[in-house]
């Protein structure tokens, strides 16, 4: 079965033809799919009948199944466990702002990159995510939400996976999303959040794409990066900051960098005076996030005195940065805890370390 949100709209115009249709019936389709947000084939375009038994015949719309949904306490934060068609599971978190709402996107099922504090990333990787999947997470929250009169404000593509190991399927959603003959989403309410692929940050830099970059730092020197994100041992900070260079003066935008707050280890004075050494000159912004406990991690959140002296270093050093609100821990919906915890556990994978191919060279 096709799946019709996998499909551009050349490839779909060129799968009608096929069947009979024209280009006209093609942009009937596409607009019934990028501005209906359909979940079944029952209100189809005014189309010829043999090409609607094709299409209901022989395609699928990719509709995602929740299998089961967790609210947070303080109901800011919502948890769905969503199967894909071929039985396979990932989680989207919704949170909702006082006058936004944001959706937390998964590009692959599960991570490659064993990020220490990251139980994703401590799960495994299973495979990657088509373009069609990644836009059905935007258009499930979407329609949730215009059912209740309400609309998605932005989305961020920080849940399971690496966007960058993902590259082609994870643009072509996003350029689907964002093009106004699709959903139409602003690039500037859209985020993608890497640990740091050097070769995909600078292809990221050729794209017309005006969206906003955030990268997973966490550690400033590369002894304790690579300690704490192996994905550091191919991928350098010499090398990660060359390409954030080039990001930065090819599209003139600034890039933000995620550090998330682990007591003792990256919150030190030292860490705090590397990181604002790396920084100088960039246009960037810092994300301070307290660590969100997982199991297969011991280490502890740093308390306020030790976040306040790190952010102190930052602005003696001119440093923007935020100290960001902690959303959906007591769900396990926070950064770093996705699929991790009860009932939404569906069979555990032994640790994997990027077993799939880098680009920029062989794995060392």
């Amino acid at each position: 079965m096709i799946n019709l949100y996998d499909l551009d709209f050349p490839a779909l115009e060129a799968r009608l033809t096929t069947w009979g249709g024209t280009y006209n019936h093609a942009r009937e389709v596409w607009a019934w799919l990028y501005r209906q947000w359909p979940v079944d084939f029952e209100h189809l375009p005014d189309l010829p009948g043999a090409l609607r038994e094709r299409l209901a015949a022989e395609t699928t719309l990719g509709v995602l199944t929740v299998l089961a949904r967790q609210e947070a306490p303080d109901g800011k934060t919502r948890k769905d466990l969503l199967q894909l068609a071929d039985g396979e599971h990932i989680e989207g978190v919704l949170l909702r702002y006082r006058e936004r709402r944001s959706a937390c996107i998964s590009t692959q099922v599960g991570c490659a990159c064993g990020c220490r504090f990251c139980a994703t990333g401590q799960s495994g990787f299973t495979r990657q995510l088509s373009a069609g999947e990644i836009i059905a997470q935007v258009l499930h929250f979407q329609r949730e939400l215009a059912a209740q009169g309400q609309r998605l404000s932005n989305f961020v593509l920080m849940g399971m996976g690496e966007p960058l190991l993902n590259y082609d399927h994870t643009l072509a959603a996003l350029h689907r999303l964002s093009d106004p003959r699709g959903l139409g989403f602003a690039p500037r309410r859209i985020t993608l959040s890497t640990v740091g692929i050097a070769p995909g940050i600078e292809r990221l830099s050729t794209e017309r794409l005006p969206l906003n970059l955030a990268i997973s730092l966490h550690a400033a020197t590369d002894d304790l990066r690579s300690q704490l994100m192996p994905i550091n041992r191919r991928y350098s900070l010499e090398s990660l900051f060359a390409s954030v260079e080039q990001y930065t003066q090819r599209t003139g935008r600034r890039v933000m960098f995620e550090w998330v707050m682990i007591g003792g280890i990256n919150d030190t004075r030292e860490q705090a005076e590397a990181l604002a050494a790396r920084l100088a000159g960039l246009p960037a912004h810092v994300n301070l996030i307290r660590l969100n406990p997982i199991p297969e991690y011991t280490e502890q959140p740093s308390t306020p005195e030790a976040s306040d002296a790190f952010a102190a270093v930052l602005d003696r050093a001119h440093i923007p940065h935020t100290l960001r609100q902690s959303r959906g821990g007591a769900i396990a919906a926070g950064c770093g805890q996705l699929r991790r915890r009860g009932r939404f556990t569906r069979g555990r994978k032994s640790p994997v370390v990027c077993p799939v191919k880098l680009p920029g060279g062989p794995q060392r």
